[in-house]
């Protein structure tokens, strides 16, 4: 799933080449993808693109006349940019286009939103006000912001009884992190993912929030200038733990271990994070018996 280096990094690269660019029209290909219908996607067309905005894992691409076109890509979907468009409209199917953005002028430059597998989450929404959409309207404060200090951070764990792992990912409580840098935050900061974010120490406040900020800050860097074609190469090459079970940790050597949930896993190192404790991995368990 892109995250917030990765949607910020799309950010910038839009922003470059949608600003004062002109829609000649949007076409929808998978009927899921766009959750709202007022205003019409057709009253995008002819307007000009002003600005692209993140909020959390959120695009915001705003228009002339207070519109807005707000992506969420969810976990199997991306955008591809075009710099000539089929002349051909695309025709709805099983295949993973799932949108088609085209700009006013002789190349037919744009870009398709595609998403693969089954589970068709990534969305779509045209509205007047980005906090139209459910999901930014709840969105926790962005830990790139100025105002995410180490005081503020330490006010949204006090007094939550919730394992550190979740309430990284919660968008209600930090936006923009999922389950990629959350592992490799908490790898940095040298804690087990099911801490209690209440009992955690000043100390291990202050360890935590460092290293949040280090990880998101090196990784928007890493993926700064790159296409959107190379985003997703660039994320895997970044991740220390994450995605990389049965690797040597780059720190100590240990194995990384994983844990498994219905939808996910995370990854650990055992040495640096649980005191060389293997973590119980209930899905496992259920499996041997």
């Amino acid at each position: 799933m892109p995250e917030l280096p990765e949607v910020e990094a799309l950010r910038g690269f839009l922003a470059e080449r949608l600003t004062g660019r002109t829609v000649r029209r949007v076409l929808p290909v998978a009927i899921s993808v766009l959750k709202t219908y007022d205003p019409p996607l057709d009253a995008l067309e002819g307007r000009a693109f002003t600005e692209v905005v993140r909020h959390g894992k959120f695009l915001d691409l705003a228009l002339g006349g207070e519109l807005h076109l707000v992506v969420h890509l969810a976990r199997a979907g991306w955008l591809r940019w075009q710099d000539a468009l089929p002349a051909t409209p695309p025709r709805p199917g099983k295949g993973p286009l799932a949108l088609r953005l085209e700009l006013a002028g002789e190349q037919a430059e744009g870009f398709d939103l595609t998403e693969a597998g089954t589970q068709k989450r990534l969305a779509v929404y045209a509205v007047r006000d980005p906090e139209e959409v459910p999901g930014i309207a709840r969105l926790g404060p962005d830990p790139l912001s100025p105002a995410f200090d180490r005081e503020a951070f330490a006010a949204l764990l006090a007094g939550r009884r919730q394992q550190i792992k979740g309430l990284l990912r919660d968008q209600s409580v930090i936006s923009g992190i999922g389950n990629a840098y959350s592992d490799e935050i908490l790898h940095a900061a040298k804690m087990s993912p099911f801490r209690l974010a209440a009992e955690l120490s000043d100390a291990e406040t202050t360890t935590l929030y460092t290293a949040l900020r280090e990880v998101l800050v090196s990784a928007v860097e890493r993926a700064r200038g790159l296409s959107a074609t190379e985003l997703k190469a660039g994320k895997r090459l970044g991740l220390r733990v994450h995605g990389r079970a049965g690797e040597p940790c780059p720190v100590c050597g240990d194995t990384i271990r994983s844990v498994s949930f219905r939808d996910s896993t995370l990854e650990y190192c055992p040495t640096c994070q649980t005191g060389g404790k293997p973590l119980a991995d209930r899905r496992l368990s259920r499996l041997l018996k």
